[in-house]
């Protein structure tokens, strides 16, 4: 596959980041395009392909390693966890495919040393932001997948995805814990015991933009009554609410009889 960017310069650690793939690229340009903010193709005003009508930035091959990585760990979850009911292997994958875990990933990786940035993104730590790892992360499953098919990007996924996360999963599981999705597991318990639902409310924003910090709060509402449940800080919303859930479904399941079970 030929890109827009197969002539133009590749990143200085290419190298480096081709040997954490586990792949020999026969289209380099397509790791080039995967680690490509769209800042930068913005900056450079890099030309779109004319035949295939490329955009010059990563965000396409976001869109392709998105369905890729889905599908792939699905399966590897199939495998792994063959006793486990379709609920519990739904939220494993949603949390390996989860941006928080896509960001760690990225990080563990020193993905952010690769981006290819504009000044602005640069200017205000790009190369560090959750969001822009786990996007490129998606990107570089895509590449894989395009430049060696299934087999490539199921290995890389398999060894830097999945495998990382496997130790507190197996803990979870063993635990008899909420697996991956602390939302989704507390719902479940509230309508198994007809608790009533959850609602998240955003109580207060700090920090500068790069740096914000989103406080949470977890009511609990039934027949027009609320309690709060619980609360919590994190960067993002959702890291928020999913702490916040996660407090309060432990609460729950330390403090219910029989244990609140996922």
């Amino acid at each position: 596959m030929e890109t827009c960017l197969s002539k133009r310069t590749q990143p200085e650690k290419a190298e480096p980041l081709s040997e954490l793939t586990g792949h020999t690229f026969r289209d380099p340009a397509l790791l080039t395009l995967a680690l490509t903010h769209s800042s930068l193709a913005y900056e450079e005003n890099f030309p779109r392909d004319g035949a295939t009508e490329n955009t010059a930035d990563n965000e396409q091959l976001e869109f392709v390693g998105d369905a890729v990585l889905g599908l792939i760990v699905a399966e590897s979850l199939y495998r792994r966890f063959p006793h486990l009911r379709e609920g519990d292997l739904t939220r494993l994958r949603s949390s390996l495919v989860s941006r928080r875990h896509l960001a760690e990933v990225g990080a563990a990786m020193h993905l952010g040393e690769h981006l290819r940035l504009g000044r602005g993104e640069e200017r205000t730590g790009g190369r560090r932001k959750p969001a822009l790892l786990a996007n490129a992360l998606e990107a570089i499953v895509a590449a894989l997948y395009l430049d060696g098919g299934l087999a490539a990007a199921a290995k890389f996924v398999d060894q830097r995805i999945v495998q990382s996360a496997l130790p507190a999963l197996a803990a979870e599981i063993g635990e008899g814990g909420a697996i991956g999705d602390w939302k989704s597991a507390l719902q479940e318990h509230l309508q198994a015991t007809g608790a009533g639902h959850a609602r998240y409310t955003v109580t207060a924003e700090s920090g500068p933009d790069h740096q914000k910090r989103f406080s949470v709060e977890l009511r609990v509402e039934k027949d027009g009554a609320s309690s709060v449940l619980g609360a919590a800080t994190a960067p993002t919303k959702k890291e928020a609410q999913q702490k916040a859930a996660q407090s309060a479904y432990e609460t729950l399941r330390d403090t219910s009889p029989g244990k609140a079970q996922p």
